[in-house]
């Protein structure tokens, strides 16, 4: 049996997401036909997307603003996340004083933190920057510090025997067995770095951007706006998960074939010669 090209199963996950917001938008429409709600309470879907498509000069550089807010605070909650979880398991001595602090930080509201942020650095980029680190560094710790716990001994104890340093024994066996977790924690934090950038534009901007355009609009009784932004808002979050979801497929192609990728050559490389201390053998 012929194997179905990669991209028929690329095209139906495709045509899957298409028909999951087509529901969406049909529900959407059923929930107004049944509740006979007025369109200042829940605008209609096509008014919502008319307020996108009318401001559509203005709503590209409010969405360049949220959009910017939300990569740089992810990227920098993802790389202080995993080498925070990275030094707590190669020091036990960290992990002990760190982990109690991590957890009680999570527990401080994320709009309590804002205010202090102000205060400390003043109405610019940076106290939103921080906030939507601080959503997604969390979930990238745990995540990484699971996968880092859960490395195979014996693969730790061949890897000595082969005389492999801290360092090779590292990249080699520790960090390919925390790809899987680390991708799962940047997943949770694509989903939610979104809501820091809100949250930092209520609290703590002096620029505008969706979040602060969802305020006004909402202060102005303009519920299409509202909801517009809120698609808007939406399609940003739903974005960066599926971003994360495809470079997780590459870099991980063990998962889903059992040969080499295209990109590799198409063949598995040779593995390298390590020295072996020698083992004489035994004759009985």
């Amino acid at each position: 049996m012929t194997e179905a090209p990669a991209w028929h199963a690329y095209a139906r996950h495709v045509l899957l997401w298409l028909v999951a917001i087509a529901l969406i938008f049909c529900a959407w429409e059923l929930l107004l036909l049944a509740t006979g709600l007025p369109a200042y309470v829940i605008p209609t879907p096509g008014a919502a997307l008319g307020v996108l498509r009318d401001n559509a000069a203005m709503m590209r550089g409010l969405t360049f603003q949220t959009v910017t807010e939300t990569f740089y605070g992810y990227i920098c909650g993802a790389v202080i996340g995993f080498l925070l979880a990275v030094i707590m398991a190669q020091i036990p001595i960290v992990h002990r004083l760190l982990y109690p602090a991590l957890i009680t930080s999570q527990a401080v509201p994320i709009v309590a933190i804002a205010a202090p942020l102000v205060i400390i650095f003043g109405f610019g980029l940076t106290p939103k920057l921080i906030i939507v680190a601080w959503i997604v560094f969390f979930p990238v710790v745990v995540n990484v510090l699971d996968g880092l716990a859960s490395v195979d001994q014996d693969q730790v104890n061949l890897a000595r025997l082969l005389r492999g340093t801290r360092l090779r024994t590292f990249l080699i066996v520790r960090l390919p067995a925390c790809i899987g977790p680390l991708f799962s924690g940047l997943k949770i934090g694509a989903s939610y770095a979104v809501t820091g950038a809100v949250i930092g534009e209520w609290t703590a901007s002096a620029h505008v951007g969706l979040g602060t355009y969802l305020l006004t609009a909402n202060a102005q009784m303009n519920t299409a706006g509202v909801y517009g932004a809120m698609l808007l808002l939406t399609a940003i979050g739903v974005g960066s998960f599926l971003i994360v979801l495809v470079a997780e497929h590459f870099a991980t192609p063990w998962r889903t074939q059992m040969t080499a990728p295209p990109w590799f050559g198409g063949r598995v490389p040779p593995l390298p010669v390590s020295p072996v201390p020698h083992i004489e053998k035994v004759v009985t």
